[in-house]
């Protein structure tokens, strides 16, 4: 009898295994509905087969050689880097600032 007054009595008994089954129980709680978010993502993921295999084939069909060969074909030498502007600038005057600009130059 003595024993169970003093354990009513005693704060770490009232409030700090109260706190601590809360915490225990509150990771597990979490676990379970974070485990129901992963399988959802996973059933969302899930392509059909046929579709899978076309894409697969899209992937595949890129070849090295063909991409150098686009790449070759492209003039880099007439190429111009024109600067966007400036959140303050007006973007169609002076892109067309910029333009003009570089075909005095040419």
């Amino acid at each position: 009898m003595f024993t169970l007054k003093s354990l009513q009595r005693n704060k770490t008994v009232k409030y700090g295994v109260p706190m601590l089954l809360l915490i225990v129980a509150g990771s597990f709680g979490l676990r379970e509905f974070t485990q129901i978010r992963y399988d959802v993502q996973k059933v969302k993921r899930k392509l059909d087969p046929s579709l899978e295999a076309r894409v697969d084939l899209k992937k595949q069909s890129v070849m090295l050689e063909e991409e150098y060969q686009k790449l070759k074909e492209v003039n880099l030498d007439e190429w111009r880097n024109i600067r966007g502007p400036r959140p303050w600038e007006d973007s169609k005057e002076y892109q067309d600032e910029q333009r003009r600009s570089l075909d005095k130059k040419d």
